[in-house]
């Protein structure tokens, strides 16, 4: 079996599945690089051959690249060749990183510096609702009731639906927006000449304005949606209602917010403190 033969069949698979575009195409990209780095076909590549691909491609990268490396290799094999080619590789552990927030000052100065109307009214409504930047692009017309004031992120990640609020201060942007996109017989809330924006100017547009802020730290869309996260907890709200709002399948995926924030962390008293008060 060639390379383009395996891919189709891996792809296929995924397909069946019901699995995203993400996920197919990280799939597909992991299998391509092993078998182009190996040149072998893809049933006379060996565990020793993906041991080699790690060593000399992936030591510098983060330890969930490695796992969702190795992930997409031990599907493609089990399910094409029926075989289980990382077997007896170990997965690195997960290293535990704080995610880059911006403080609420920053993300005032941030959607201050942002000239263009639509692009502004794009990455504040991605915070505003702790948007991922792909949720931002899917959004469509049909997602939004303005009379109720709410939305519907559908099949996001993990094929899972969401409801979110339209906020107050941005509603009549978003629906001068909506208005103007329905007349021009656009599906999506947004949209670029060549119709569906693309993520990768989004992400430029909002690096572009962190860097106009002057905030020294790396400002990607995300950051946005750690940040959103991140205000909702220091202002009092429930961890569980802010799984609800992010989507998070499992609240341990949410916690990381306990440990990120630091308005929190401001608000506990060293015991010398009080000690020395006592005297």
């Amino acid at each position: 079996m060639d390379k383009e033969e395996f891919l189709k069949k891996i792809e296929t698979e995924l397909k069946i599945s019901k699995n995203s575009q993400y996920t197919i195409r990280n799939y597909l990209k992991a299998n391509s690089n092993l078998i182009d780095f190996i040149k072998k076909n893809p049933e006379d590549i060996s565990e020793d051959d993906v041991k080699l691909y790690l060593a000399e491609n992936l030591t510098s990268n983060a330890s969930a690249y490695i796992i969702l490396f190795l992930a997409a290799i031990r599907y493609s094999y089990s399910n094409i060749l029926k075989k289980d080619i990382t077997l007896g590789i170990k997965r690195p552990k997960r290293e535990d990183k704080i995610p880059i927030v911006l403080s609420k000052e920053e993300t005032q100065k941030l959607l201050s510096t942002i000239p263009n109307k639509k692009s502004k009214l794009m990455v504040s409504l991605m915070y505003a609702c702790g948007f991922r930047v792909s949720e931002l692009v899917n959004l469509k017309l049909s997602n939004l009731d303005f009379q109720q004031k709410i939305g519907h992120v559908r099949q996001a990640k993990g094929r899972k639906d969401r409801i979110f609020n339209i906020p107050n201060f941005l509603a009549s942007e978003l629906n001068e927006q909506a208005k103007s996109q329905k007349e021009n017989n656009q599906e999506f809330l947004f949209s670029g000449p060549k119709g569906k924006l693309s993520i990768r100017n989004i992400e430029k547009i909002t690096r572009t304005a962190g860097k106009n802020a002057g905030i020294n730290k790396e400002v990607h869309c995300h950051t946005l949606r750690h940040s959103f996260a991140t205000h909702l907890l220091e202002s009092g709200t429930d961890i569980r209602m802010i799984q609800e709002v992010l989507g998070h399948k499992d609240l341990s995926t949410t916690q990381i917010y306990a440990h990120v924030s630091s308005e929190q962390i401001k608000k506990i008293q060293s015991p010398i403190d009080s000690l020395m008060e006592e005297k």
